[in-house]
C-alpha cells in the first residue's frame, strides 16, 4: 500500500470507526464486537504511525469515547480521562516501548505494573472530606455524565473512606489524604449475572445484550437507579488522580486498598517487558477461569515520574499500553476466492485472506460453504470482512464492511467448468457439482500419490487428513499443501495446536525432494517409479553434458525441469529405456499442458526445491547394469534394495527384456521369474544379492 492508498483507507476507517464508536459509547448499542472494532482501530493506528502526516485533529486515534447524553448533567473531569493505545502482538509491544524511549531520549528506567483489562465501564469517583460526593462516566474524556445516584447502588464503591491518612511501608512517611480525592476504576458485571439478565430479557421477549460491558454501561446510564439496584454489579479501582507524592503506580493500588477500595488482586509487578508479556500470555490462557470478562492486560510504566514525562500522544499516554488478547473476531481483507473440489466432486468457494490472528491462531483461509453464502454476505474479492471464531469453532466470515470499499473490488462467479478435470458443472440446489462421477475420487488419489512414501514422503497426511483439508477448503491441489499454516489446521476438530505444528514441520522438511521422486509424484500417466528414475537420469546427463563434467550434487529449478521436458520430442523420449510410444505420448502431453505448467509454477513459488542426488550422477560397480525385482525379500525391504542398486550405479526396470542384466528373486516370485528363465536372464537369489551389494 502506498501513501495515496493509505490516505484513502485512513479516511474511510475514521468515518466507520466514529460511527461504531458513537453507537458504542453514546447509546450502548454496538453493531460489531469489541474485538472487531479494536482491529479496525488498530489498523488506523498502524497507518498513522507509518505515515504521521496522515494524522488529523479529529481522528478517532486522537480523541476518547463518545458524546455525553443530553439526559445527564455534564461533569468536567479533574484531568482528562484519556484512553489507551492497543498492542496485539509482541512486535507491537516492542514498538510501543521503542516509541516511548525515543520520546524520552533514553531507556525507560522502570519496571512495569500489569493490570487485567476488565471489559466494563470506566468511571471517576470524587470524595470530599472522606465521603463519596460525585461519580461520572468517561464521556468524551473531558466531560462525562454525572451518574452519582446510580453508582451509590453499587456495593463495592465505598460511600466513605476507611482512613484519612496512611503510612506506606515502602516510604517511611505519612501520606495525608486531602480534602478532595479523585479515584478512577471500572464498573462491571460477572458472567453469571450477565447470563441471568439475558434470561430475563428472553422471558420478556426483549432484545438480548451483546456482552457484559453493554449491561454494565447500560445499567449505569439508566435514569432509574432502581435498575442498577436490581443488578449485581462490581467495581475495581485502578488509579488515584489526585497527586499524593507517590513514586510508583503500584503504591497507588496499595493505598486504594487501605482506603477501602476493592482492587484486583490478580494485578502484578513485572521487572521487565518479558515478564509483562508472560503475565499477558498466562491470563490469555486462563481467562475463562475468571468470573468476569477480560480482553487483555494494561502495562504501565511503574515509576510515576517516568509516566508523567512520557506525556500524551493523541488520546493515549505514551507510558501505558493495552496489550490485547487474541480477538475472537477480527477484520481482514479478501485476497481472492478460490474453488476447490471435494471428495464427492462438490465445488466449494474458499476465501483467501490477508493473514489475521483470531482466537489465538493465524488464519489465512475460510470456507464460504457455497455460492448462496457469498450472495447472502454480498461479498466481493478485495472486501474488508469480519472473521469470527468462538472457542474451538472453525473461523467463518460473518460480515462484509462495504463502507471500506475502494471501487476496485471484483464480483465472484462460480465456474461452470470443473477446475480439476474441465468437465461441465451442474447446479443441485445450493451445490455446484462436477458431472464427472470419478472426478472427486481421482482427485483424492492424485493427492495421496503425491504425498506417498515413494514420492514426497510427507508423513501425517493420510487419506482422512487430506479429505478433511479438501472438505474444509484448505487445499485445492498438491501445490496448496505447501501453503498450509498451523493456524488453519489447529482450528479443525480433533487436531489442535501440537498436531498442526507437527504437520507443518513435516511439510517444511519435505519441500526439498530428489528429481526422480519429484517426477514420480506428478502422477503422469504410465510413469512409474522406475520410469521416473530413467527420466531423471536423462535430465542429469543433459545437464552434465552441457557443463562438460559429471556433477556430484546440485539443485535444479522446477522451471528448468519444465524447459527440459518441453524440449524433448516424442522421438527423443522413446530413446529412453522402457519408454515406448504410448508412454512417450503421455509424458509429452503432460509437459505441454498449460494447467500443469501453472501447477509447477505454483509449486516453485510455494518453496518446493528439486535436488539431484549424488548417486544418480556417478558411476558405481553396477554402472550400466539393469535390475528387476520379483517376489518378497526377507532381509531387506524392496525400497531399500532399489536404493542400494541405484547407489551403486545400477538402473531399475519394471519389465524384463533381453537387455535386463539381473533379476533379483525373493520368496514367491511372479511371472517375471518365468520370463527371465525363458529369455536367459541371470537370476540372483536374495543371499547372493546381499553379497553383491555388500
Amino acid at each position: 500500500m502506498d501513501k495515496q492508498e493509505a490516505e484513502k483507507r485512513a479516511k474511510k476507517l475514521r468515518k466507520l470507526i466514529d460511527y461504531y464508536r458513537n453507537l458504542y459509547h453514546t447509546y450502548d448499542k454496538p453493531e460489531i464486537s469489541d474485538a472487531a472494532f479494536d482491529t479496525l482501530k488498530n489498523e488506523l493506528e498502524e497507518l498513522e504511525l507509518k505515515w504521521p502526516e496522515l494524522v488529523i485533529v479529529d481522528s478517532p486515534t486522537q480523541k476518547v469515547g463518545g458524546k455525553p447524553r443530553r439526559e445527564f448533567k455534564k461533569v468536567r473531569h479533574e484531568a482528562p480521562m484519556i484512553s489507551l493505545s492497543d498492542a496485539f502482538s509482541e512486535r507491537e509491544l516492542l514498538d510501543w516501548q521503542k516509541r516511548l524511549e525515543n520520546y524520552l531520549g533514553k531507556k525507560a528506567d522502570s519496571d512495569f505494573y500489569c493490570e487485567l483489562k476488565i471489559d466494563g465501564l470506566a468511571i471517576e469517583l470524587v470524595y470530599e472530606d472522606g465521603k463519596f460526593k460525585l461519580g461520572a462516566t468517561r464521556g468524551n474524556g473531558i466531560t462525562g455524565e454525572e451518574v452519582t445516584e446510580n453508582l451509590i447502588m453499587i456495593e463495592g464503591i465505598p460511600k466513605k473512606l476507611k482512613v484519612k491518612s496512611y503510612k506506606l511501608k515502602v516510604r517511611e512517611r505519612e501520606i495525608v489524604i486531602p480534602k478532595k480525592l479523585v479515584v478512577r476504576g471500572e464498573v462491571f458485571i460477572a458472567k453469571k449475572e450477565f447470563e441471568r439478565i439475558n434470561k430475563e430479557q428472553k422471558k420478556k421477549e426483549e432484545k438480548l445484550y451483546a456482552n457484559p460491558r453493554n449491561v454494565a454501561a447500560g445499567s449505569i446510564r439508566q435514569l432509574d437507579p432502581e435498575v442498577v439496584a436490581s443488578r449485581k454489579m462490581y467495581f475495581f479501582a485502578y488509579d488515584i488522580v489526585t497527586d499524593l507524592g507517590l513514586e510508583k503506580h503500584e503504591e497507588k493500588h496499595k493505598l486504594l486498598k487501605e482506603l477501602g477500595f476493592p482492587v484486583n488482586l490478580n494485578n502484578k509487578l513485572a521487572k521487565n517487558l518479558k515478564e509483562a508479556e508472560e503475565f499477558r500470555n498466562y491470563w490469555e490462557k486462563y481467562r475463562e477461569k475468571l468470573d468476569y470478562e477480560v480482553d487483555g492486560v494494561v502495562i504501565i510504566v511503574n515509576r510515576n515520574k517516568v509516566f508523567e514525562a512520557g506525556g500524551v500522544a493523541g488520546k493515549a499516554p505514551r507510558a501505558a499500553v493495552a496489550y490485547k488478547f487474541s480477538p475472537r473476531e477480527a477484520t481482514t481483507i479478501i485476497r481472492n476466492v478460490l474453488v476447490q473440489v471435494g471428495r464427492t466432486g462438490t465445488l466449494t468457494p474458499v476465501a483467501e485472506l490477508e493473514p489475521v490472528e483470531v482466537g489465538g491462531v493465524t488464519i489465512s483461509h475460510a470456507t464460504l460453504h457455497n455460492y448462496d453464502e457469498i450472495k447472502r454476505l454480498g461479498l466481493k474479492i478485495g472486501d474488508t470482512v469480519i472473521v469470527s471464531r468462538a472457542g474451538d469453532v472453525i473461523p467463518k466470515i460473518t460480515r462484509v464492511l462495504p463502507e471500506l470499499r475502494t471501487g476496485k473490488e471484483k464480483e465472484f462467479k462460480m465456474p461452470m467448468k470443473c477446475p480439476v478435470d474441465g468437465a461441465s458443472v451442474k447446479v443441485e440446489g445450493v451445490l455446484y457439482r462436477c458431472t464427472n462421477k470419478n472426478c472427486g475420487a481421482r482427485h483424492r488419489e492424485q493427492l495421496q500419490h503425491f504425498v506417498s512414501r515413494t514420492a514426497f514422503d510427507i508423513r501425517g497426511l493420510g487419506q482422512k487428513v487430506l479429505d478433511r483439508f479438501l472438505d474444509e477448503g484448505l487445499i485445492r491441489d498438491a501445490a496448496d499443501i505447501f501453503t498450509l499454516k498451523a493456524g488453519n489446521i489447529a482450528v479443525l476438530e480433533r487436531f489442535g495446536e501440537r498436531s498442526a505444528e507437527n504437520i507443518i514441520k513435516e511439510i517444511e522438511e519435505k519441500k526439498r525432494v530428489s528429481l526422480s521422486k519429484f517426477l514420480y509424484a506428478l502422477g503422469i500417466l504410465h510413469v512409474g517409479e522406475e520410469t521416473a528414475q530413467l527420466l531423471a537420469k536423462r535430465v542429469i546427463e543433459q545437464i552434465s553434458n552441457s557443463k562438460k563434467q559429471i556433477l556430484n550434487k546440485f539443485q535444479i529449478s522446477i522451471k528448468k525441469v519444465l524447459d527440459f521436458f518441453k524440449d524433448f520430442s516424442l522421438e527423443k523420449l522413446q530413446e529412453i529405456s522402457d519408454v515406448g510410444p504410448k508412454v512417450a505420448e503421455s509424458i509429452f502431453e503432460w509437459w505441454h499442458d498449460k494447467k500443469n505448467a501453472d501447477f509447477l509454477e505454483r509449486l516453485e513459488r510455494n518453496g518446493v526445491e528439486v535436488e539431484v542426488e549424488r548417486e544418480l550422477a556417478e558411476k558405481g560397480k553396477f554402472g550400466g547394469k539393469t535390475f528387476v525385482l520379483t517376489g518378497t525379500l526377507q532381509k531387506m525391504a524392496r525400497e531399500e534394495a532399489k536404493e542400494k542398486i541405484r547407489s551403486l550405479g545400477g538402473e531399475m526396470s519394471e519389465s524384463i527384456s533381453k537387455k535386463t542384466d539381473f533379476v533379483v528373486a525373493g520368496e514367491k516370485p511372479g511371472s517375471k521369474y518365468k520370463k527371465a528363465k525363458e529369455l536367459g536372464v541371470k537370476i540372483v537369489e536374495e543371499k547372493e544379492f546381499l553379497e553383491m551389494v555388500g
